[in-house]
């Protein structure tokens, strides 16, 4: 067998290529949610994704004999750099055969790459960023992943440790039940955060979500500021958010809260829309769209991806009282349960405040690093 040739995609045919491989790598995994097709391409346009105002990537496969046995994005962002003062190459979008010579020329590539561009650190996965998904899964391989978190197979840890790389950082999910019972102590600072009146919670709506889209921008680059892996959002990149959550989002379960209508904090879930993904293929057809249509009423699930509260207002409760109305909200929505990912594994703050509202650790991931300088 010839080793690995690495190819950088080119033109509309490279891309289809590297995007229909997944469906090579997962053909028998009943777990794995098959993204769309188009909303891939929208991400990796250029012209139409404003990460690109201040990113680079390019996009590799590797083949055998002619075969492909794998892909990968490279990917230099240099507003994470700067804020960061690193010079980190992601790589991202992974995926391959379980075949340890693709694996390492896939990642060279990247390396390489990266190098040429003055960088000195290969991390990831990451697609695109640290705010989409990225990470490996590492524990929790027995149900599908909720909207915009990662799935892979289990050889990939082996691939990327037998090729140098190490752990960086792990994450956490947790997950609640409807049916759970409320903690005690957690009830008391609710009552009294309600009875005192200092904290108004309230959902956003479409005719204010541009202006509460400025808020959310406010909240999350004070209160993730410190965070590992954090860069600020662009304003550009909160308007395609907004853009975007206009099509899916399920405004009764995304909240703000504030005091004397100042932003102190938001809770920002989804429903998760990979239990209708999962049934349409990757392709939006006609019949597509009817199952969209008929299943989107059905989903069980959410995915809390944003909680948090700004850094001043982090020890006065309001996060309890912020987490009381967001599941009350969401399950009298008749949802179900509800994901809330992902955690630093070091952020015991958030991590602790997780299980004392009684959700549970349920999935890890594992972002892998390696200097190449």
């Amino acid at each position: 067998m010839s080793t690995p040739v690495i190819e950088k995609v080119a033109g509309r045919g490279g891309l289809n290529e590297f995007i229909r491989f997944a469906w090579e790598v997962y053909r028998d995994d009943p777990n794995w949610v098959p993204p769309l097709n188009i909303d891939l391409k929208e991400k990796l346009n250029r012209r139409k994704n404003p990460f690109f105002a201040h990113a680079e990537m390019d996009l590799f496969l590797a083949r055998r004999d002619g075969r492909l046995t794998g892909r990968i994005a490279a990917i230099v962002d240099h507003n994470h750099n700067a804020f960061h003062n690193v010079k980190v190459v992601f790589f991202g979008l992974y995926e391959s055969l379980n075949d340890p010579e693709t694996a390492a020329a896939l990642l060279e590539a990247v390396a390489a790459w990266g190098k040429a561009r003055g960088m000195d650190t290969l991390l990831g996965p990451a697609n695109l960023t640290l705010n989409d998904e990225c990470a490996f899964l590492l524990e929790g391989f027995d149900s599908p992943p909720v909207i915009m978190m990662p799935y892979n197979p289990r050889y990939y840890l082996d691939l990327m440790e037998g090729c140098g790389l190490a752990k960086a950082k792990d994450l956490y999910a947790f997950i609640g039940a409807k049916d759970h019972k409320p903690v005690p102590k957690v009830q008391e600072i609710v009552d009294k955060l309600r009875c005192d009146g200092r904290f108004t919670v309230r959902p956003l709506t479409r005719k204010t979500l541009r202006q509460d889209g400025e808020k959310i921008l406010y909240i999350y680059n004070n209160a993730w500021e410190k965070n590992w892996g954090f860069h600020p959002w662009t304003p550009e990149e909160i308007e395609h958010m907004v853009g975007k959550l206009k099509q899916v989002a399920d405004l009764r379960i995304i909240l703000l809260a504030e005091e004397k209508g100042q932003p102190v904090g938001f809770a920002f879930a989804l429903p998760n829309l990979n239990e209708v993904i999962k049934k349409m293929n990757g392709r939006i057809t006609p019949l597509g769209i009817a199952k969209y249509l008929y299943y989107r009423k059905k989903i069980k699930g959410v995915r809390a991806l944003v909680f948090g509260v700004v850094k001043e207002y982090q020890h006065t409760g309001v996060s309890y009282l912020l987490y009381d109305e967001f599941e009350k909200r969401v399950f009298g929505s008749g949802y179900q349960w509800g994901e809330t990912s992902w955690q630093l594994e070091d952020n015991d703050l958030v991590n602790r405040f997780c299980l004392s509202v009684g959700t549970r650790l349920y999935k890890k991931y594992r972002i892998y690093g390696k200097t190449i300088a």
